[in-house]
């Protein structure tokens, strides 16, 4: 069950609510930290996932097989007209509404009913809500405020209680979410992140594949020590890895692996 992540979004969501209503005119215009997008393209991803979420469109005549990023682009691109004031209608209609729906993922049958995302893997119904915690997180705290992103805004300081469902998503992803990862990995390695939400695991190859196991292992080649928040950051390649990481123990093993992570 992820009701923590139920949590965490609640309360991403009342935060998002607090920096939108308040953007300037200028301020939705500017880059966002997410390669490509301006501050609207980022809030109409959000809005545009909600949306979808507690009313999905019509299914198309021929399945959409893209990939998870490229089809968010496709909620997005309608939206490219839209006013200001359109794109954050949109979110707070439903952004409320669709934490209500992820709530009720957490109740059997739904909760163990395994569903696939796209190229991001196959996981059970009730995780959906880590998933929508580390959206809201990245976007809102890496994204859209300073100092990575162009927005100056004051929010409480991020805790467990809002990092730890989105670290959680990004650790059970990152077994599924590139093909071929294992290749890039050629020892066992410690993974320990430090701060909220923090913890460590063992990250080992198996054949073309990973498999990530909490605590620390024996036989491991080395260790990467990062603080919480900027796994966010660092794990989604927004930033190099070195930049936020200590490392102990075979660099090479890691620089191989890091360089090649990236979680979405």
């Amino acid at each position: 069950m992820s009701r923590e992540g139920i949590e965490a979004l609640r309360i991403a969501v009342d935060e998002v609510k607090s920096v939108i209503t308040t953007l300037t005119d200028e301020e939705w215009t500017r880059p966002s930290g997410c390669k490509g997008w301006s501050v609207r393209d980022l809030v109409a991803h959000m809005s545009s996932n909600y949306k979808e979420t507690v009313d999905p469109s019509p299914a198309p005549e021929e399945p959409i097989n893209l990939p998870a990023e490229r089809m968010m682009d496709l909620l997005v691109e309608p939206r490219k007209d839209w006013s200001n004031q359109q794109i954050l209608d949109e979110y707070l209609a439903f952004c409320d509404q669709a934490v209500a729906v992820l709530a009720s993922m957490q109740e059997e049958p739904l909760a163990s009913t395994v569903i696939p995302l796209a190229d991001l893997g196959s996981y059970p119904m009730n995780q959906l809500a880590d998933a929508y915690a580390f959206d809201h997180y990245c976007h809102l705290r890496i994204d859209l405020l300073a100092p990575e992103g162009p927005v100056e805004r004051r929010l409480p300081d991020a805790d467990a209680t809002r990092l730890g469902p989105a670290i959680r998503w990004m650790i059970t992803g990152m077994p599924q979410m590139q093909v071929n990862l294992g290749q890039s990995l050629s020892a066992p390695i410690v993974l320990t992140l430090t701060g909220p939400g923090g913890g460590s695991w063992t990250v080992s190859p198996s054949g073309k594949d990973i498999v990530v196991t909490e605590g620390k292992s024996s036989g491991t080649v080395a260790e990467v020590s990062s603080n919480g928040h900027s796994f966010v950051n660092w794990g989604t390649q927004r930033s190099h890895w070195s930049e936020h990481c200590k490392v102990t123990g075979d660099q090479a093993v890691v620089t191989k692996f890091l360089d090649a992570l990236n979680i979405i």
